[in-house]
């Protein structure tokens, strides 16, 4: 039990679950701001924005903090706040919405978005990663796992801890930033290890790990489900064995986040002998939001007492347009004002320098009594053409029942909205390598999507006439990933492409000389 017996002697974690289990959310969060607004009053944010006249309201009734906080700071997207703040410290200014220098950036994925994002990373946001990651850690007591497995090696494949110096600042993933600082307790445990950790060609990191890997005796794994499904068959290739159970017969647990592990599970466990369980994280570069708390749950208890302050925007027409662009004069609500099986956009406050920042995630409660939440899309990645209203949950749900009924295994797929006409069709690209009828999987998905979305079953009898599908090799889109600069660590193929990235993927399989119906 080294691990598990380690964090119990620090107790801090232990103490931390315990507040959250024991205190209402509500009171959890407003200390929380109260803390964030405290540490950053005297920052140029803090000033421009009466953080001192914030603090005042907290002496008054039950939400007048509140509406001091939202009426005094307006709500940020990405390209508004570093355009008006983080540019600022990224130029190596102090004191910014943070303070003191920011250290670190971390260079985000840019799913949504045409490029990669500069995310601020600071001490204590380092520091709230790790201490969820423990939380998260002593919920396997939950779990019937055997005592062994907790001296086990734990492998994390994540970026490069080699960071980039650019001016006043390292920039790097967040997975990179973050591993380079590890406690020397858990190094022991940590694998690839500093040394291939280091490694920034992410080709030559996978080649190494796959030699390492029979000298490793791995009970944890932890990443992107499509890269460590890539790096699991380069092993059982290299090694000309079964499964990759063969190799690390002690593997037993499998901790993703990013993308919903659903469409990836049925090739997945092609690759195993035996079942793992399977545990979500709610990791972004803005901070460690929420971690599968039960097995055998799909839902995340969102973490509410360790320096991120949430708010949540009903993801309704009358607050997005249909470019999943905030409107102007929304609404917002805090915890004790969400109900469940309502989508709700997120924003938070951090302590890193993020104020009223809109992350991109859509959030659904499925448990208010346990704040448990599932991530059902992003405000930008869903489709409505025309008043179909198409969610990233929706997709994901469909392909995962297509794969069951038809036996196959879709690595990837995207989502691109073209014109039929006058009128409007979804063209889905579908990454597999097995052999498939294109007819039949375009009707299958279609019959799922009706079923799952009445929306989109109303408009496939009117303006949505038509469904395209074509069906592509599963290597074309990483691929594409690696033209875009977008290989390994935490970057994921967008499920749904628009405007300018809709036309590069074109192009691309233009260019490539791909063939698609």
């Amino acid at each position: 039990m080294a691990i598990l017996g380690t964090l119990l002697k620090k107790g801090i974690m232990l103490r931390e679950s315990l507040e959250q289990l024991y205190t209402s959310p509500a009171d959890l969060q407003k200390q929380e701001l109260r803390n964030l607004l405290i540490h950053c009053q005297e920052t140029k944010f803090g000033h421009a924005h009466s953080f001192n006249q914030i603090l005042t309201s907290f002496k008054g009734p039950k939400d007048e903090y509140y509406d001091s906080f939202k009426s005094s700071i307006p709500i940020y997207d990405y390209d508004k706040i570093f355009e008006e703040w983080w540019h600022k410290a990224k130029d190596g200014q102090r004191d910014v919405c943070w303070p003191g220098k920011i250290k670190y950036f971390a260079l985000s994925s840019g799913t949504s978005g045409a490029s990669s994002k500069y995310i601020p990373i600071t001490r204590e946001m380092v520091k709230s990663i790790r201490k969820t990651s423990m939380r998260q850690i002593l919920t396997m007591s939950k779990y019937d796992l055997p005592a062994s497995l907790f001296s086990k090696g734990i492998l994390m494949l994540g970026g490069s801890t080699d960071l980039k110096k650019s001016g006043h600042y390292f920039e790097g993933d967040l997975s990179g930033i973050t591993a380079a600082q590890i406690p020397f307790w858990f190094q022991h445990f940590y694998k690839p290890g500093k040394k291939i950790a280091k490694t920034k060609n992410w080709n030559e990191k996978l080649d190494e790990i796959v030699k390492k890997a029979p000298e490793w005796d791995i009970g944890i794994i932890v990443g992107v489900p499509a890269w460590l499904q890539m790096l699991i068959e380069k092993v059982i290739e290299k090694y000309k064995v079964e499964t990759i159970h063969d190799i690390w017969p002690n593997l037993q647990i499998f901790v993703h986040g990013g993308v919903s592990f659903e469409p990836y599970k049925r090739g997945f466990e092609k690759l195993l002998s035996r079942p793992l369980y399977y545990m979500e994280t709610y990791l972004a570069s803005e901070g460690f939001i929420a971690f599968q708390a039960y097995p055998n749950r799909k839902s995340m208890r969102l973490v509410l007492n360790n320096g991120i302050f949430y708010e949540f925007v009903p993801f309704t027409e009358t607050n997005f347009d249909e470019d999943g662009k905030l409107k102007k004069g929304v609404e917002t609500l805090k915890i004790d004002q969400v109900k469940e099986d309502k989508e709700y956009a997120l924003l938070i406050s951090t302590n890193a320098g993020a104020w009223r920042y809109m992350i991109g995630d859509v959030v659904k409660f499925t448990s208010i009594e346990e704040n448990e939440i599932v991530i059902t899309g992003r405000t930008k990645l869903f489709m409505s053409l025309c008043g179909e209203h198409l969610s990233l949950d929706n997709m994901n749900k469909a392909i995962e029942l297509v794969e069951d009924e038809l036996k196959i295994d879709i690595r990837e797929f995207t989502l691109l909205g073209e014109r039929s006409g006058s009128m409007f069709a979804h063209h889905w690209y579908i990454g597999t390598d097995d052999t498939v009828n294109e007819n039949e999987l375009r009707d299958r998905i279609d019959f799922h999507l009706m079923n799952l979305n009445d929306d989109y079953k109303v408009e496939r009898g009117s303006a949505l006439k038509e469904l395209r599908v074509s069906v592509l090799p599963s290597s074309v889109f990483y691929q594409w990933m690696e033209a875009q600069g977008k290989v390994g660590s935490q970057n994921k193929f967008p499920r749904v492409l628009k405007k300018e990235k809709a036309q590069l993927w074109t192009n691309f399989l233009t260019e490539q000389n791909i063939q698609t119906s």
